[in-house]
This record gives structure tokens, C-alpha cells and sequence, in this order.
């Protein structure tokens, strides 16, 4: 079935413009980024919001592109099998779902503030990396299985997150890869017998 990826063009769209009025706007990036004594004051919104906002132009267009490849696939998926409105619940849900963690832990530090799509978007990926385990990510123009990718890419995330001070949210990537695996196993548990298939086939 041919779908049109409304959601995943559309995700990119509204995170694309939002992103680039707080780059000229830094007023606008205060009020939507995660910033715990705010949400706290009852600005909820900014459980979701953070994900519409970058650091800079490098950060947004590394997640757009990211959510470009992968995320058009995830959306065809569960459009198939849940209807057109389970990619937008997924993709929204692993915002709040990844940042959590972190925000929980860092709940009474005035300082801790985060944004960025990375959440979600690891969700995405790691979703993708369920239904094609030995294809190939580029990364840094260098090919890399995605299953072998998203090893490492855990085993980094927890790593810098015990370590932190480079002030990126790694527990976000962590918890986002996570619960992307564990959304796509819930929605689709034969998924898992398909997974350990792929795997046990590297040349199939």
C-alpha cells in the first residue's frame, strides 16, 4: 500500500520552523524548551514542546534527516496495521516517554534544561532497526548494520550518561531507543520472532 508519510513530513515541517524562529527568537526558545522549575509551575506543554526546539542548525538538520529515512518507513508500517493517526501517537508519545527519565532525576536542579527531537527520533530508528536488523546505516558516509549501530548506540548513551558534562541528553537517546522497542514488540509481538529471523540471517 502507497502512503504519503503525512505525519512524518509534517513532524519535520512544524520541528523545521519552530526551530528556526528560536534561532532568531531566543525568548521563544526559553518558553518551549524543558526546564524543570517551569514545568513544575504547571507548563506541562513543555514535556512535548522541547522537541520542536535545537541547539542549532547542525542538531536540527541531524535529526530531520534522520526522521526523513526512517521515519517514512515506521509511519508506512503502522498506518498498515493500526490506522493513519498510530504514527503521530508513537512519535508524541516517545517525546514524553524519553525524556522522563532525565527530567525526574534532575526534577529539583534549576539548571537542568534540555531540548531537541533526539527522543523520538532514536525511537524511530531503533523501531526501524527491529524490522531490518542488517541493513545498512551510514554513518559519517560509512556503512554500518543498523543492528550493530544500535548496539553501539546504547552502550554510548549509557556510558556518556553516567559520565555527562557535554550537555547532551543521552538519557533521552537511551530511553527513546528503548521504548521504541518496546512500542513496536506491544503493537506487533511477531515482530520479535521476525527480528531473531533477520539476525540469525545476516545474508538473507
Amino acid at each position: 500500500m502507497d502512503f504519503d508519510f503525512p505525519f512524518t513530513l509534517g513532524f519535520i515541517l512544524l520541528t523545521g520552523l519552530v526551530s528556526w524562529q528560536c534561532f532568531e527568537r531566543p525568548g521563544l526558545l526559553d518558553r518551549l524548551l524543558l526546564w524543570s522549575p517551569a514545568v513544575q509551575r504547571g507548563q506541562y506543554d513543555r514535556l512535548f514542546t522541547y522537541g520542536l526546539v535545537h541547539a542549532d542548525f547542525g542538531h536540527l538538520l541531524f535529526n530531520m534527516i534522520t526522521l526523513f529515512f526512517f521515519g517514512r518507513l515506521i509511519e508506512g508500517f503502522l498506518a498498515e496495521r493500526f490506522g493513519l493517526w498510530a504514527f503521530p501517537f508513537f512519535y508524541v508519545s516517545a517525546l514524553l516517554v524519553s525524556v522522563l527519565p532525565g527530567y525526574f532525576r534532575h526534577a529539583r536542579d534549576p539548571h537542568y534544561r534540555t531540548l531537541g527531537a533526539s527522543g523520538a527520533v532514536s525511537a524511530v530508528l531503533f523501531a526501524f532497526i527491529l524490522l531490518a536488523p542488517w541493513n545498512l546505516i551510514f554513518v559519517f558516509f560509512l556503512p554500518v548494520p543498523a543492528v550493530i549501530y544500535g548496539g553501539l548506540y546504547i552502550a554510548y548513551s549509557v556510558y556518556m550518561d553516567r559520565r555527562g558534562g557535554d550537555r547532551i541528553n543521552h538519557s533521552a537517546h537511551l530511553w527513546g531507543a528503548v521504548y521504541g522497542l518496546v512500542f513496536m514488540l506491544i503493537a506487533e509481538p511477531r515482530l520479535l520472532g521476525h527480528f531473531l529471523s533477520q539476525l540469525a540471517s545476516p545474508m538473507g
